[in-house]
């Protein structure tokens, strides 16, 4: 079945062919299936896609995140350490705010703009305080921040900007693609994600110490992949002690080589795919937009549109679940927006965290928010459906 002819409207679909299958045979035929070639060329291709110096697989978003956190900490070149804080967004996914914790790091909570449902600027600089180190902005749903805005905030205070760009591969802000602002930025390929190598994560970066400093915390934190003379330990030159010299406490977050076939060709269709979800994202702001009482996320940039969310206002407040009924009777899938207001969950007790007294937009979104999917094909027929939905309950 192709993703076309798919019935209903999911929350993700499928953007294989018979490109990545045959890719997938490639690599059953090679008897290789440990991280090798294959994951070394995807990272060179998604590099050169996104104008990055360096890309860096990992096995998923989550671990991306953990490994780009850990490289911060641990390079001597930056001043982030055990005890500082560092802002967050207070709407997100976990993996944004775990890494942070295991690190020892201090989160402080930032409410988001209830329009563009990234981190609220205004809030982020009056939440600064002399133990703040760094921001780790999440570009939400496909939209970028305002880094213009963002990065002019970080140097004015001399703090260090991450991102999570996990929601928003192709998105861009003044002709600078999101997850190349900060000194890294991650990605997921998980296949709900714009590109899908079943699991999967990628950190870019222009720096050069982090960037080793990466690809020996991914496998183990040994020195067995890094130039002889390197930043974090250099090799003696016998290639037997040098396989075996731990010189980070590493991971093992290694992508399997069927990911890194799969990414090869899905880095060939990016164009694409961000081109057909931004038509409908057009289509999805000219059709919903109208309707009083749906807040729809108001776009910075370019957003490669992950998702389309709609916080319910007026008529529609405290009807989310109705509404998701209805939409589910449709075929229509949805689900809350990431994780809402994610201070209300209960694994907050076991986070070093400075939470403000009062969060209204990400309570706005935890209580009376979802969102619907999209994906890179025309979905005008679904939209539509959305739209007379939305009417029927007014």
């Amino acid at each position: 079945m192709t993703a076309q002819e798919e019935s209903g409207f999911p929350l993700a679909t499928s953007s294989w062919d018979d490109a990545e299958h045959d890719a997938m045979q490639r690599v059953i035929a090679s008897g290789r299936f440990t991280m090798g070639p294959l994951v070394a060329q995807f990272e060179r291709d998604f590099a050169a896609q996104f104008g990055s110096a360096h890309a860096v697989m990992v096995n998923s978003g989550s671990s991306a995140n953990l490994v780009a956190i850990a490289a911060a900490v641990l390079d001597p070149e930056i001043d982030l350490n055990p005890g500082d804080e560092v802002l967050v967004p207070a709407v997100s996914w976990a993996t944004t705010y775990y890494p942070l914790h295991q690190y020892g790091l201090s989160l402080r909570f930032v409410d988001i703009d209830i329009d563009t449902l990234n981190m609220d600027l205004d809030l982020a600089e009056q939440a600064i305080t002399p133990r703040t180190k760094a921001v780790f902005a999440v570009n939400l749903l496909g939209n970028p921040n305002d880094f213009a805005r963002l990065q002019e905030i970080c140097d004015r205070h001399g703090l260090l900007l991450l991102e999570d760009n996990c929601e928003s591969l192709g998105a861009t802000f003044g002709g600078k693609v999101a997850g190349t602002f900060g000194a890294m930025g991650t990605f997921s390929t998980f296949y709900s994600h714009h590109i899908a190598t079943m699991e999967g994560g990628v950190v870019l970066t222009d720096d050069e110490r982090l960037y080793q400093t990466l690809v020996s915390l991914r496998a183990h934190g040994w020195i067995r992949e890094l130039p002889e003379h390197n930043f974090i330990h250099d090799k003696t030159g016998d290639p037997f002690e040098d396989s075996f010299c731990f010189a980070l406490p590493g991971y093992n977050f290694r992508p399997v080589e069927m990911s890194g076939a799969l990414g090869i060709e899905q880095v060939k269709k990016i164009p694409m795919i961000i081109e057909e979800r931004r038509k409908n994202g057009a289509y999805f702001t000219e059709a919903i937009g109208s309707v009083e009482g749906i807040r729809i996320q108001r776009e910075v940039g370019e957003s490669s549109w992950f998702g389309f969310s709609m916080v319910l206002e007026g008529a529609y407040a405290g009807r989310r679940r109705e509404l998701g009924a209805a939409l589910s009777a449709a075929g229509i899938e949805s689900r809350p927006i990431v994780a809402g207001n994610f201070t209300r969950n209960p694994v907050m007790g076991y986070l070093n965290a400075e939470v403000p007294d009062a969060l209204p937009a990400a309570d706005a979104v935890h209580f009376d928010g979802l969102f619907i999917g999209n994906r890179h094909y025309a979905s005008t027929e679904h939209i539509d459906a959305l739209r007379g939905i939305l009417l029927d309950l007014r």
